[in-house]
């Protein structure tokens, strides 16, 4: 039973995280950044003491292997998209809760909360804790967001996020003080404290003196008519809702709780965000983190990253780096200035083709469904090959599985119709009705045209190229023509959403290391977004407006084992569904795994510091950079 977290629980945690629970008799004597001091000379900024909450979140370094930082520098990383300077938000990980790097449960910008029985959560926020603006981070940021943003049918018409819907009931949602906001369920809602600490956060809280600025129902009638104008939207929730952006980062007006704001107005080649000088968290020795006083991200093509890193033009990086990257990255380390680190991955594969079993051609979808076909198709191919040729073997050839890091791994699973049998494809392609051949040996489809399969790419990833190469010549042992065609991301997804594309190639499972408290949802049709049944995703996610319901047995059993760890009250019970819905998925082959653990290389200045040397480079959990405290990170010099 999920039981009340005791406070002496709670300490434990965060003692063992190297986080100091913050007395007013044990808090270190807050001290001034260089960075802020002229404006705290001037007036304009007031002293440290003063920005930081009552209770900040003292770090203890000393406790984390880690050294002590002196604030300063600017420190250069690079993304390849102008959208992508939402990464900030993702390296911060500032979060209500967030993961510690064992995958823990602590709080963050909460001082504690309280689980009754994955019913009740109380949540405890910092007395004085400020947004980077200066103004107050309090219950009425919540209470804002809860009926004046996710109950405002303007300005969210499909209501408020599903993560909060349990059994089809919203939560009741009070504030009783202002650093007190308790969210109550009838039933359980086990998954509630992970989501609040994803890579992409929901964030049920806004800025609210900020934005109510922009709220009908706040400001004044005629100054919001001129914004409007202005801005030249239709009204004023779409005005609203475009200032509204903590995820995207991409108002710097916006205030935030993130350790860096964004100081950048307009599309730029190069961003900058300064540390936030309200950010919650200090060192033991009183130092204001984050350490790093400015984080330059540039734009530059994709093909550009490594060429860029390999100049010694990035203090950091992983974001546009692959394993193919890692000699050359070697091989300029001395003139760069800087080390290249293998992490180890935490997807569940690295490389995973996905057949659309919701495809619009009538013929091809019934041949897809066909799991003799999957399994045919996953059966030929070579993964030692490809292993050997991309990863000097270094990765671990495998299916689609959650990885050995996890509780759930299952050696069964990952070998689940991984091993390379020519053989055993083709009886299997035979029994499953297509033994016809055209006279250059590829098979034909119940119709007669010839079993050519178009793979759809995202054209980002020179590996997925690579293997596709290697996969075209071992499925045409087995009668099947592979046809690559890259296409931009966006493109990709909205053709997958769409129905109109036969297959695609993606990662497996962001989150390869489930644990106990891990919800199994991405496993069932929950989401358009796992490849295999975008259809099925948006029937879900649409409440049955749009897309279509499972009609599958496999699949619909996957929708009752998410509901059952729903409402399951045990971590025996919990187990017992992620157990049955990855034998089901190792069964199915909804997505053909290669393989997976493959080394991400990270590329580190030497004058950066704190940065571990071995880690996990994962999407979820851990928000890539994020888990790891970027705001610890600092410079030697």
């Amino acid at each position: 039973m999920f039981n009340t977290i005791r406070p002496l629980l709670l300490a434990a945690m965060l003692a063992f995280s190297g986080i100091l629970p913050a007395a007013a008799d044990t808090i270190p004597t807050p001290q001034e950044s260089a960075f802020w001091s002229a404006e705290v000379e001037s007036g304009n900024l007031p002293p440290v003491q003063e920005r930081l909450p009552k209770d900040p979140m003292i770090v203890d370094l000393a406790a984390k292997g880690r050294a002590f930082g002196k604030p300063g520098g600017t420190l250069r990383t690079m993304v390849t998209r102008s959208k992508d300077i939402r990464q900030m938000v993702v390296y911060g990980y500032a979060r209500l809760v967030g993961f510690n790097q064992d995958y823990e449960l602590v709080p963050d910008l909460l001082a504690s909360y309280e689980n009754e029985g994955n019913r009740k959560f109380t949540l405890k926020l910092r007395e004085g804790h400020k947004w980077s603006d200066g103004s107050p981070f309090t219950s009425e940021d919540f209470r804002y967001w809860w009926e004046d943003v996710a109950n405002n049918e303007l300005l969210s018409p499909s209501g408020p996020p599903d993560f909060l819907i349990v059994e089809g009931k919203l939560p009741t949602v009070t504030f009783p003080d202002e650093t007190t906001v308790i969210f109550e369920w009838d039933d359980p809602n086990p998954n509630f404290l992970q989501s609040l600490a994803q890579a992409r956060p929901p964030f049920i809280y806004r800025p609210a003196a900020f934005l109510k600025q922009y709220h009908e129902k706040y400001a004044d009638a005629e100054e919001l008519a001129f914004q409007v104008e202005d801005a030249r939207v239709k009204s004023w929730a779409a005005l609203h809702n475009k200032l509204d952006n903590l995820y995207k980062f991409d108002n710097h007006e916006l205030p935030t709780l993130q350790p860096w704001l964004n100081a950048s107005s307009g599309k730029k080649i190069r961003h900058n965000f300064v540390r936030n000088p309200y950010y919650h968290r200090i060192d033991s020795k009183g130092v204001q983190l984050p350490y790093i006083d400015v984080v330059e991200m540039e734009i530059v093509a994709p093909g550009l990253v490594a060429a860029k890193t390999n100049a010694g033009e990035s203090d950091l990086q992983g974001r546009g780096l692959a394993f193919r990257d890692a000699s050359i990255l070697k091989k300029g380390e001395a003139q760069g200035g800087y080390k290249t680190l293998l992490w180890k991955t935490g997807v569940a594969s690295q490389i995973a083709i996905y057949p659309n079993l919701n495809f619009s051609d009538d013929v091809w979808r019934d041949v897809l469904r066909d799991v003799r076909v999957r399994r045919a198709l996953s059966l030929a191919i070579d993964r030692q090959t490809i292993n050997q040729a991309l990863y000097f073997k270094l990765a671990h050839p495998a299916a689609n599985s959650v990885l050995p890091a996890s509780p759930f791994y299952s050696e069964e699973n990952a070998a689940a119709w991984a091993q390379y049998d020519v053989d055993q494809a083709n009886a299997l392609l035979d029994e499953a009705g297509l033994d016809q051949r055209d006279k250059n040996g590829i098979r034909l489809l119940p119709d007669g045209r010839p079993m050519e399969l178009v793979i759809e790419t995202a054209g980002e990833r020179q590996e997925v190229e690579n293997a596709l190469q290697i996969v075209t010549d071992t499925w045409r042992e087995i009668g099947v023509k592979l046809v690559m065609r890259p296409l931009d991301r966006d493109i990709l997804r909205n053709r997958v959403f769409a129905g109109n594309s036969m297959a695609s190639v993606w990662f497996g499972w962001d989150d390869g290391i489930p644990q106990a408290h891990t919800s199994p949802a991405y496993l069932a049709p929950t989401d358009q977004v796992f490849l295999a049944w975008p259809k099925w995703g948006q029937h879900y996610q649409t409440g049955g407006e749009a897309g279509e319901a499972p009609d599958m047995p496999e699949a619909q059993r996957l929708m009752e084992l998410a509901h059952e760890w729903q409402i399951a009250t045990t971590d025996e019970e919990r187990a017992a569904v992620w157990t049955e819905m990855l034998k089901i998925h190792a069964d199915q082959v909804y997505a053909i795994g290669i393989l997976n653990g493959a080394p991400q290389p990270i590329v580190v200045s030497n004058r950066l510091r704190n940065v571990p040397e071995q880690a996990m480079w994962a999407w979820e959990p851990g928000a890539h950079f994020g888990i790891h405290r970027p705001d610890e990170f600092f410079f030697a010099d």
